[in-house]
């Protein structure tokens, strides 16, 4: 077998587990939870072989005080005490964490890595856990064992030998928790850069921008209580079944008390029919559902934005009869751009609204009719809405709406973006920022005593692009999966290698650790289950969830290996190496985090008091001016926006695709070929189509077709034989699964509004596959 380290690999990488049994498509009709997940995590639990610390670990999951925040979403803990504030997808992600399986130094002795990079990413993450530090040997092929100290060294040789710090990237997942996150900024500024690109840059960087200019804060404005409490819930662009499973609890508790809820995406979704709550042992018992939706609503992919424009317009229609329609007192005491924004909605022809949502008037209507007759609404999205070009509008579009009747600064209403990895929010808050504040880098270098850069970094895609041009030479990755969560494959995979140095931070091998640098280490870090023993005793870190609240996160079980080390440690370390000279107190913080947090309240506006106010029941909210009604925007106010309408009609003979994940995955991570609301068995590669596309198109039920995606540029790329599945979906829009169908869209297809990826609105032409 060849040890060339330039030896080529399939452009369409291979991912998930190799199917043993033929596809299969049947039609799901069954509640979403329920005990079908039960059989799942039952099935998960006993192939994991964690049928007593699966349950152990169940009941230390998202409890206030002595838990563990579950390492999968970030929706926020149950308010209510409740003692089982669990999911499907939270069950199965601990498990994968806490396998007995292990990966040594015996098992890369064993294996090249040009070996490794034939295997699926199924069976790379299926090893087990890392269990101490690996560097590439290219003689070999092979990684090998290296200590920790000769590892910092590597890394901070390399960062010190650098002629300018900005030939350095240091990327972030929504894994790591608020301490590490504050440490790792740090290190990045205090060598001079701010390239910070994150996980957010890929999926909500268009809620962030977007309120932050219609509101002045990049956050949503309510928290869990505001979903108990309000009339109706508009629920746009989410699978809330896969992607964050503990929201079921808050639909059906709003079915039963009469809310209305309105779902809105492309395929009615499991979680928009009913569900059995797992927890709620009556149902369970006698197999009761529970509506979770009141209205389904399927636009064509990158629709919503003229599905929200005609609900204004309809309620602006309705206020010239009643007056009431509007919040009139509200909009003129804490708005701006009213009229502005009247004019462009009376402008638009509803035959426009029509033709770009892909909805008739009448369906536009009966959402604007829940609304209208709603005294508290919550607007709630998630990545179908952001992962397009005019993401940033259609989010300040939802604003537009709430704003019209004073959905803004009272209980149960505003706006909710559905974040998806668990910290990836307090990421964000605690400074990984490729574009920060002037005010943040003058507080930061008051708490800290640095001078920090103040030129914006590189993000996600700039900084693939920097990789390919030989301007960025070293990556460092914390957490993640950077290989197969960025866009163009096998353009992010040409970056990675043209780098002299790249360092993963890792539970688990990936795709990311035989895609790699000249160099290359990988750095095995605690998962959030374990218990971080340091100098001062066991350790706590903190996360904040999808509605700002920072709440602790304590590990329970045994560390894996007795050679790995915590996030923050690993940051110390590398950062004590690359800044020799540094007077930043690396070894002192990691010794107590309460240290760490001290500096953080010093440092990070809202986290004034932290290490009292994070030990409180539930942790703290961080305050959020717009819930307020205080508005840091340059007029002060809520600013209406009045963006044209797009044309998101796809071309004759074009298709929209939306990539997506399937039930039985996590992000990057997929536990099976399985998507079991969608009915799928035995299958990854395949289309999601419109029947009456598939059969203008010559295409069979579950037939093989090949797809071409066209870039901006005119570039083409292609995923050949994959199977074609007949489905509930608009015509002229098509759905399948990433990481497989990142390859599709090019690096240089990303959102001028926001620079995020188009993933969700890729343009193909699918035909039967070639003979």
């Amino acid at each position: 077998m060849s040890t060339d380290d330039e030896a080529p690999e399939p452009l369409e990488p291979r991912v998930g587990p190799v199917p043993e049994a033929d596809p299969r498509f049947r039609p799901y009709h069954h509640p979403a939870a329920g005990w079908g997940a039960a059989r799942s995590v039952t099935r998960f639990l006993v192939e994991e072989r964690a049928l007593v610390d699966g349950p152990r670990a169940i009941m230390k999951m998202n409890h206030e005080n002595g838990g563990f925040d579950c390492p999968g979403c970030a929706w926020p803990d149950d308010t209510k005490g409740l003692h089982l504030d669990i999911c499907e997808n939270g069950i199965k992600h601990v498990t994968w964490e806490m396998t007995r399986k292990r990966v040594g130094r015996e098992f890369f002795a064993a294996h090249s890595v040009t070996e490794l990079s034939g295997w699926s990413d199924y069976d790379l993450e299926n090893q087990g856990r890392l269990t101490e530090p690996m560097a590439y040997d290219p003689a070999s092929d092979h990684y090998v064992p290296i200590s920790w100290k000769d590892a910092f060294e590597v890394v901070g040789a390399t960062l010190r030998g650098l002629d300018s710090p900005h030939r350095a990237a240091f990327y972030t997942s929504g894994r790591l928790g608020n301490e590490a996150t504050f440490l790792y900024q740090l290190m990045a500024r205090e060598l001079g850069t701010n390239n910070l690109p994150d996980c957010s840059n890929m999926c909500h960087e268009a809620s962030g921008r977007a309120l932050q200019a219609s509101l002045g804060t990049g956050k949503g404005t309510v928290d869990l209580k505001d979903w108990e409490s309000a009339d109706a819930l508009f629920i746009l662009g989410v699978n809330a079944a896969s992607n964050a499973p503990r929201m079921l609890t808050a639909l059906a508790e709003a079915d039963r008390r009469g809310a209305q809820i309105v779902h809105v995406n492309p395929l009615v979704e499991a979680a928009a029919t009913r569900t059995i709550v797992p927890h709620d042992f009556t149902d369970m018992a006698l197999c009761r559902t529970t509506r979770t939706s009141t209205l389904n609503l399927q636009p064509r992919i990158g629709g919503d934005m003229a599905l929200l424009r005609g609900m204004a317009k309809a309620v602006l229609e309705q206020s010239a009869s009643d007056p009431k329609a509007l919040d009139v007192a509200f909009i003129d005491r804490h708005t701006t751009g009213f009229e502005e924004y009247r004019a462009l909605c009376e402008a638009t022809p509803w035959e426009e609204l029509e033709h770009q949502s892909g909805l008739s008037r009448a369906d536009i209507l009966k959402a604007a009719q829940v609304y209208g007759e709603a005294d508290r609404s919550i607007v709630s999205w998630c990545l179908g809405l952001t992962q397009h070009e005019h993401g940033v509008d259609t989010v300040r579009e939802i604003v537009n709406l709430l704003l019209l009747r004073g959905n803004l600064g009272r209980e149960g209403a505003g706006p909710s973006p559905v974040r998806g990895h668990s910290n990836v929010q307090g990421n964000r808050t605690c400074g990984i920022d490729h574009r920060p504040t002037d005010a943040f880098l003058d507080r930061l270098a008051e708490a800290c005593r640095i001078d920090p850069p103040r030129e914006h970094g590189l993000d996600t895609v700039r900084t693939i692009q920097a990789m390919r041009d030989g301007e960025v030479t070293v990556f460092v990755g914390m957490g993640g999966n950077f290989a197969l969560a960025a866009p163009d494959t096998p353009a992010t995979y040409a970056a990675l290698r043209s780098c002299d140095l790249t360092v993963q931070v890792s539970t688990k091998l990936n795709r990311s650790h035989v895609v790699h640098g000249r160099a290359a280490l990988i750095l095995p870090c605690l998962g959030r289950t374990e218990k971080d023993h340091q100098r001062k005793g066991v350790q706590s870190t903190s996360v904040e969830d999808s509605m700002s609240m920072v709440h602790m996160s304590v590990g329970m079980k045994r560390p894996a290996s007795p050679h790995l080390l915590s996030e923050p440690a690993i940051v110390a370390g590398m950062a004590r190496a690359a800044l020799p000279d540094s007077e930043t107190p690396w070894d002192w913080y990691i010794e107590d985090y309460d240290r760490i947090r001290d500096t953080m309240a010093e440092a990070l506006d809202g986290f004034e008091d932290f290490n009292r106010r994070v030990r409180l029941p539930l942790g703290f909210r961080i305050k959020q001016p717009a819930r307020e009604l205080v508005f840091l925007t340059p007029s002060g106010r809520a600013e209406f926006s009045a963006a044209a309408l797009p044309d998101v009609v796809p071309g004759a003979g074009t298709l929209a695709l939306g990539t997506m994940r399937s039930h039985d995955q996590w992000n990057t991570t997929i536990y099976s070929d399985n998507d079991r609301y969608r009915g799928i068995k035995n299958l990854r590669t395949l289309v999601f189509m419109n029947r009456a596309d598939m059969r203008e198109r010559g295409i069979p039920d579950m037939g093989p077709v090949d797809i071409t995606s066209t870039a901006k540029d005119g570039s083409e790329r292609f995923l050949n034989g994959y199977t074609a599945v007949p489905y509930d979906i608009p015509r002229g829009c098509a759905a399948g699964y990433m990481p497989e169908m990142n390859v599709l869209c090019a690096l240089g297809d990303y959102s001028t509004q926001s620079d995020q990826p188009i993933m969700k609105h890729v343009k193909v032409t699918i035909v039967p596959a070639a003979a």
